[in-house]
């Protein structure tokens, strides 16, 4: 006779923390199946009220096991799930720095991770303003200097602008994104991929991006903090 497979054990979890897992299965499947990730790369994570919640090493975010989620503390141990990506420290850089930040995307999309491998970038806004909806999810866009993965050092890089901002594009490598939600972090994700695209789209074509009065309306229309 055969041994029995171990059950998967139970998670002892709060609804909430329950219901921020099978968020970040459902939103991880999601931009998988939508081309903006691929294979294993990029990563999840959301703030919770006793430490966080981030997508496993070598997990594709298409076929995440909301149990399996790797839960940290803020030091960065390992408190259940999975062992964690190793760019978890990008991300815990990031949340340090903003308070406001409830979740964290980390992509290696197509045309974002293009554009972070040009030259002659901006490095203090890499993408211009081409649309309103840019300003109003992504806002300034800095170019941190090129790290190898899972170089220590890209948190302290990370760290410094992420305190004036909530968004920014890894060189060679692609971005990462803020929220106050993980709804709203994806939104901002996909809202930067599209406008990668058309700044692609437009590199031999005369543009016109949003003047600086046009910025500072929808910055108070909104009540922007970018």
């Amino acid at each position: 006779m055969s041994a029995a497979i171990p059950a998967t054990p139970a998670i002892h979890a709060a609804p909430e923390e329950m219901r921020q897992r099978e968020q970040i299965a459902d939103f991880g499947k999601s931009l998988f199946e939508r081309g903006l990730t691929a294979g294993s790369s990029g990563n999840l994570s959301v703030r919770l009220s006793d430490g966080w919640l981030l997508t496993p090493t070598n997990a594709s975010l298409g076929r995440l096991d909301p149990a399996d989620l790797s839960k940290l503390d803020w030091d960065g141990n390992l408190i259940s799930g999975a062992p964690p990506s190793k760019e978890a420290f990008l991300h815990r850089a990031m949340y340090e720095e903003r308070g406001s930040a409830g979740a964290i995307v980390h992509l290696h999309s197509t045309h974002s991770a293009a554009v972070s491998c040009m030259c002659g970038l901006n490095h203090d806004d890499c993408i211009p303003p081409l649309t309103p909806y840019f300003v109003m999810k992504v806002g300034r866009l800095p170019l941190v200097p090129y790290h190898r993965p899972g170089d220590p050092a890209l948190a302290g890089a990370i760290g410094a602008m992420a305190r004036k901002h909530s968004a920014v594009l890894l060189a060679n490598h692609g971005p990462v994104v803020s929220g106050s939600s993980l709804e709203a972090a994806v939104y901002a994700a996909e809202e930067l991929e599209e406008t990668a695209k058309l700044f692609l789209l437009l590199r031999d074509v005369p543009t016109r991006p949003l003047d600086a009065a046009q910025i500072a309306d929808l910055k108070h229309t909104f009540k922007l903090d970018i």
